[in-house]
């Protein structure tokens, strides 16, 4: 069984069935399964598969790189005593899932990066069941969201290889009737509270609630409320006179990645004083908001240090090999003086939030873009970010949602008024989901409407190239001068953009390629070095050239890992280091150590 630990850490229950590991597969190349209808004779599917890993991959045994749009999957799994409701969970399946239970059409979900359930009650059986996916990923569709996967077999240039299928873990939970859907925690950092939106499937009589909130092993909030409709909104003071607060400014129980406190929270649903529901979260109390040109984490001015981070493995691509392998980068990222991330071109596993909240790690939230403008796009990204919100919401590490990058799937931005009033649309669309987070609508330029201007630039040149590398430095100094300058030959804003006073950040730069067993003629980067001293140099270059501005409040290095042909990571793509850590972290920590 591959990846045991249970993947919904914000709505934890003990009971469940865990779906991993080797199930039946197909590569359906002529696209006949549907018509010949595979569904019902899943023996047809001659291959095997270790879930969750897709089929290009290496630990999915399987490890096929060519081109197929259509495959499917089948395993059985075993009822031993039926629940009144059966949930059936997807972490995320790319791109289209069509999911069979016994032989009988359950429902389709379409998006390759969030998660989805379906209520398979009226389809399963005491005993042996049988689970079948039939999945469509439109390689060549340009209007999907597809992010950094490539259309073609063999990837290059910025483009990876293609994740197709199931990539997150399968799981079944059975439960009463009545059960817990959904809560959300709103934090309220200067009232000192937090509000709860709780969501069960029905509307049920005698239900009630009890609610136990815990701060370091201390019962904060023990409270039971009665349910009269689906959805009910409670509200508590988390401090209540319980909590000391001798830290100045609430250090001591707000959430930060220098502090990340958090407040474990059990949810115990009842009926007629029963338990029929039980479920385990926890939330951070955490603020994040602009004031006067300034970013402000818990009401205190914040300066972020972020890394690119693509989120792909060697071994399994877009998912990881291991949950201590998200543990890890995290604490590689830190240790290299990072105090957060910008998952770049994907929705990440809900697991990585999970311990960027409790290891203290800021994040950008990102979503796979479209390649190209069409209505289908639009509707699809909306869709898509309704439940990347729906699903993240609580994670107190997110503190940004990034909906659209370098116009990609706007390209005509800058003169289109469909495309302009699209990325409007979707900053609205976010902000108006969830109003405790920053959004940035297009990142790297031609923005529109957004909280933070998020520049990129990776003009800095090499370190002969002095002409450069001054340029760099002058159109990074001032204000006018980054909101002037045209990399990629861009505007940074459009000309109604309707947020020019916000704070600017360099949201990507750097990109230095550097392979020490040599750099391959064809490995990919914005600029090279050659040794490890060269490697170091170039990066303080970089680095020194942000911290001379006086303009940016922040920066986000491209990137951590290599990955495929990329060399330009800090990492190798199997996350060693390049070169001692402690020279990068003493460069981020703005003391520039000697070799």
């Amino acid at each position: 069984m591959m990846r045991q630990e249970y993947p919904r850490p914000q709505f934890e229950r003990k009971n469940w069935i865990n779906l991993n590991g080797e199930w039946s597969f197909e590569l359906d190349k002529e696209a006949v399964g549907q018509k010949e209808k595979w569904y019902l004779n899943p023996k047809m599917l001659s291959k095997k598969i270790q879930v969750p890993f897709v089929y290009q991959s290496k630990l999915s045994g399987v490890e096929d790189k060519s081109a197929c749009e259509n495959v499917w999957y089948s395993r059985n799994f075993n009822i031993e005593e039926l629940t009144e409701t059966t949930l059936l969970h997807f972490g995320a399946v790319d791109y289209q899932a069509s999911i069979y239970v016994n032989n009988e059409f359950v429902g389709k979900h379409i998006g390759g990066h969030t998660s989805f359930t379906f209520d398979i009650s009226n389809y399963v059986q005491q005993g042996d069941n049988v689970l079948t996916l039939s999945v469509f990923d439109p390689l060549t569709d340009e209007g999907i969201p597809r992010g950094k996967q490539y259309w073609k077999e063999t990837p290059e240039s910025i483009w990876y290889t293609n994740t197709t299928g199931i990539w997150q873990t399968v799981w079944i939970e059975q439960l009463a009737d009545v059960y817990l859907e959904k809560v959300h925690f709103t934090p309220d950092l200067d009232a000192q509270s937090v509000k709860l939106n709780i969501r069960t499937n029905r509307v049920s009589d005698d239900l009630s609630i009890r609610i136990k909130i815990q701060f370091k092993n201390q019962i904060v909030v023990d409270s039971t409320s009665n349910l009269f409709q689906a959805e009910s909104e409670i509200q508590f003071n988390v401090l209540q006179n319980k909590i000391m607060n001798t830290v100045a400014h609430g250090a001591g129980w707000t959430w930060s990645p220098e502090n990340p406190n958090l407040f474990d929270v059990e949810l115990i649903l009842m009926q007629n004083g029963k338990i029929i529901d039980e479920v385990k979260s926890y939330f951070g109390m955490r603020k994040i908001h602009i004031e006067n040109g300034k970013i402000m984490l818990n009401n205190r001015p914040y300066y972020q240090k972020l890394v690119l981070d693509q989120g792909y493995w060697p071994k399994s691509l877009m998912t990881t090999p291991t949950d201590e392998d998200f543990i890890k980068d995290i604490q590689l990222s830190k240790e290299m003086g990072f105090n957060g991330c910008r998952k770049h071109q994907k929705t990440e596993d809900p697991r990585f939030l999970y311990h960027a909240d409790r290891l203290g790690f800021l994040v950008w939230g990102e979503c796979a873009a479209p390649a190209n403008y069409h209505p289908k796009s639009v509707k699809l990204t909306v869709n898509e970010w309704d439940e990347i919100i729906q699903r993240d919401y609580n994670h107190p590490s997110i503190i940004a949602w990034t909906p659209l990058n370098e116009s990609w799937g706007i390209s005509e931005i800058n003169y289109d008024k469909a495309q302009q009033h699209f990325a409007q649309s979707i900053y609205h669309f976010v902000k108006g989901q969830d109003k405790t987070r920053l959004v940035i609508a297009n990142d790297g330029w031609e923005m529109i409407e957004t909280d933070i201007i998020g520049i990129h630039n990776y003009t800095h040149g090499a370190a002969n190239e002095t002409g450069k590398y001054q340029q760099y430095i002058k159109d990074l100094s001032t204000r006018d001068n980054l909101l002037q300058a045209t990399p990629a030959n861009r505007n940074i804003l459009l000309e109604n953009c309707v947020s020019s006073n916000h704070p600017i950040m360099l949201t990507e730069f750097g990109g230095i390629a550097y392979n020490p067993k040599a750099v391959p003629e064809d490995a990919w980067g914005y600029s090279s070095a050659t040794s490890p001293e060269e490697y170091v140099n170039d990066y303080r270059r970089t680095i020194h050239a942000i911290y001379q501005s006086e303009a940016l409040v922040g920066f986000c290095y491209t990137q951590l890992t290599d990955v495929e042909q990329e060399t330009n990571g800090l990492l190798t793509y199997d996350r060693q280091p390049k070169v001692d850590l402690s020279l990068i972290k003493a460069i981020n920590d703005n003391m520039y150590m000697e070799d």
